[in-house]
């Protein structure tokens, strides 16, 4: 059980609501869900029961059929299980609920009985697909979960000051030097390559060896495709998502759908790509119309541009072409000495951070009226009112055309510019200029 930072979210959710809530906790698979949650079990509470709906007996799962006696229930419960449940001080959880829609229906019952508390963990995908001839209950908090992030990562592999020290130089904008930060870059690659994912990582400190992790990413990845599949059985779903690599590759303004399926454009398949989105093993970045707050009700669903939600999953899809991805790529990879364009892993994993601090992604491409050049935008976020750019570089170029473009075509609307890169933390005029590893402390 690795330190995370959901953990806390937990801690909150059972201190609040009080038991007046259910929490649904939604991630991809293997993000580390029923594992927090069985540890939350163990230490927050008198006793828990774990309900696993993927492989749990039938009679387990005939028992939320009916809920017209609810002591009948809890005494079934305890029985099975051999554990006492005690009133307000115990934990039940309904382990891939998705798998069992009668269980999550039956939560607002449970909720309302008020005995015990009830946390559900669950793929949005599946639970989508589930929920035809259920009551929706209305007493859930939700909240996602994501792969371990930076901070995370460096706390797993037992380095507590690092996060502390960079979370206050990003706050005071200041340098940490040029040998630190060749240090502080190997050690972010280091992240990029192995990923967000516990086995990953796990395999990782026990191990040191990257053939090994990146088996574990593969096994990963082809529990995605499963899952893929038993979704879309035309083999669509994993083909948009095997292509994603590719598709960031060509540095193209969007992803370009008519490549990867033939003869279907994006506003044909939108249902798809929200099921793609639903999985978590995606994150879509949408083209934003409108340069203000409030860019979710004007973005554009047929343009977008699709990341994985793990770079170390990304990593490994860039190379799927192979049995296996060979130490020597991943050596190259980590000393940054691998003859070839690196900006789109760069911008994977700054997609990821975002994602994971909680922010919707948005992008935006205009033309220069004066040259009839065109210029992007990575990545556009709100705050306050305004709007900050980040153009994302995976080298030490200092060059910023679209964003000195971008903020004197809006300059009512932009608060800061970004820069995000590889070299030592710097300002130019008014654009500050970020190593990416600083990127999960602003």
């Amino acid at each position: 059980m690795y330190k995370r930072k959901i953990y806390e979210r937990l801690l909150q959710w059972k201190s609040e609501p009080q038991g007046k809530t259910a929490l649904l906790i939604e991630g991809a698979r293997r993000v580390g869900k029923s594992t927090v949650v069985e540890e939350f079990g163990k230490k927050e509470y008198v006793s828990y029961i774990m309900v696993d709906f993927s492989t749990t007996s039938q009679t387990v799962k005939d028992l939320f059929n009916d809920l017209s006696d609810l002591n009948y229930l809890f005494l079934q419960l305890q029985l099975l299980y051999r554990t006492d449940l005690t009133e307000r001080k115990s934990l039940i959880v309904f382990d891939e609920v998705q798998l069992c829609p009668p269980a999550r229906q039956a939560i607002k019952a449970l909720v309302k009985d008020g005995r015990y508390d009830y946390i559900e963990t669950g793929l949005l995908i599946s639970i989508k697909k589930n929920v035809k001839n259920i009551l929706i209950p209305s007493e859930e908090d939700k909240v996602n979960m994501y792969p371990m992030d930076y901070e995370e990562f460096l706390w797993a592999l037992g380095d507590s000051a690092t996060p502390s020290i960079l979370r206050d130089l990003a706050s005071r904008r200041k340098p940490v030097g040029e040998q630190l930060n060749h240090r502080l870059m190997r050690d972010f690659r280091l992240y990029m390559l192995v990923g967000g994912m516990p086995q990953a990582v796990s395999e990782y400190i026990e191990s040191n060896n990257f053939r090994k992790v990146d088996m574990v990413k593969r096994v990963i990845l082809k529990l995605y495709d499963d899952d893929f599949r038993k979704i879309d059985s035309t083999g669509r779903l994993s083909m948009l998502f095997d292509a994603i690599p590719s598709e960031l590759n060509k540095n193209s303004s969007r992803y370009q759908v008519s490549s990867v399926l033939t003869n279907r454009r994006a506003e044909q398949i939108l249902d798809l790509l929200t099921e793609l989105k639903d999985s978590k093993t995606v994150i879509m970045s949408y083209h934003a119309n409108d340069q203000n707050v409030g860019m979710s009700s004007s973005k554009d669903l047929t343009r977008f541009k699709i990341f994985a939600s793990d770079t170390g999953l990304f990593t490994t899809l860039a190379f799927k072409d192979k049995d296996f991805t060979e130490n020597v790529i991943y050596e190259k990879l980590l000393n940054d000495k691998l003859a070839t364009n690196l900006g789109y892993m760069y911008e994977n994993i700054v997609a990821q951070v975002l994602t994971a601090k909680g922010n919707d992604l948005f992008y935006y491409t205009f033309k220069d009226e004066d040259t009839g050049k065109r210029y992007e935008i990575d990545f556009l976020l709100p705050q306050k009112n305004k709007i900050c750019p980040i153009e994302v570089k995976s080298s030490g170029y200092k060059t910023h055309t679209s964003l000195d473009k971008f903020a004197e075509k809006f300059s009512s609307s932009v608060l800061e510019k970004y820069l995000v890169y590889t070299k030592d933390l710097q300002k130019d005029k008014d654009v500050l200029m970020l190593p990416v590893y600083m990127v999960p402390f602003l």
